[in-house]
């Protein structure tokens, strides 16, 4: 078997690179890869890639996450997230390839409290969400055989993350304010990686199971729930922190004003993916414990 992943450096990629490597042989490239192009803005770079690969499995863990300056670059988001995705699925049909792709919670608009089923309407809220719901659309539109994940509040131990940022602001700061009013599940980059490598295995084998599926770690928390959670265990780990327990506080959405808004309700039902390819989601304390022992120890 023979894959091309695009968008190797980023969080998921970076664990594409260790999960997909015993699939077969691999190609790995990023924007700005030499001898063959992974440049997203670069379309036609693209399908000569494409062409000259001839893989029979393309990964695309690039995006343009930026939110919110996605707000202020609409069509740099649009090339990348929309319109570089449809070429690549195009390219997947035209090989007979199996497309992996990468979507977001951000496709809904975040009302109510229930977990989002795949079926559920769309309505994205800010340009980066507007963009991924068409990267979606397009490449189910092409008639590829495909596996779109759509996933949220995604993390890995290598560069920057939340628990990061709030273990530096803990051990600067007397008090902090996090949002409680948003809710999703912390999902590690790492079960991303491994969960696609192993519905790769099982999708060349069940073509039946091209689709869309929700991919998140198990249960569900606030961002402030999330950070209390980071602060509590660097502390239970001899971390020294500034920040007293009482002192973590609570905080509504728009205490923080962002040029792109967020969803409320970032939760979604994954009973589809668990059935489909025989899997159990571990929760994300397990995952969320299991960076902070990595990036303790450094």
């Amino acid at each position: 078997m023979k894959i091309l992943l695009l968008g190797k450096n980023g969080q998921v990629g970076w664990e594409l690179q260790r999960s997909l490597a015993p699939l077969g042989e691999l190609v790995a490239l990023d924007a700005d890869s030499k001898e063959l192009c992974g440049d997203f803005t670069d379309l036609d770079g693209l399908a000569n890639t494409v062409r000259a690969v001839v893989p029979d499995v393309i990964v695309n863990a690039a995006a343009h996450t930026a939110v919110d300056k996605a707000e202020s670059e609409p069509q740099l988001a649009r090339t990348i997230n929309a319109l570089a995705s449809g070429l690549l699925a195009q390219e997947a049909k035209r090989a007979n390839a199996l497309m992996i792709h990468y979507s977001t919670d951000y496709v809904f608009d975040g009302n109510g409290d229930k977990p989002w089923l795949e079926t559920d309407s769309v309505a994205p809220l800010n340009v980066y969400g507007t963009t991924k719901l068409e990267g979606e659309q397009l490449i189910q539109q092409s008639g590829c055989r495909h596996l779109i994940f759509r996933t949220s509040w995604v993390y890995g131990a290598r560069g920057g993350n939340f628990a990061k940022t709030m273990l530096k602001l803990a051990r600067e700061r007397d008090s902090l304010s996090i949002i409680d009013d948003q809710i999703g599940a912390p999902t590690g980059a790492d079960l991303l990686a491994d969960i696609t490598a192993h519905a790769i295995r099982t999708a060349q084998q069940r073509p039946e199971l091209s689709g869309l599926y929700h991919l998140v770690a198990g249960g569900e928390t606030s961002w402030h729930g999330y950070a209390s959670f980071v602060i509590d265990y660097a502390r239970r780990n001899g971390v020294t922190l500034k920040v007293v327990p009482d002192a973590i506080k609570p905080v509504s959405t728009s205490a923080f004003p962002t040029p792109a808004r967020r969803p409320h309700n970032s939760r979604m039902d994954t009973t589809k993916l668990q059935r489909a390819f025989d899997l159990y989601l571990p929760s994300w304390q397990n995952g969320v414990t299991r960076m902070l022992t990595e990036i303790l120890e450094k």
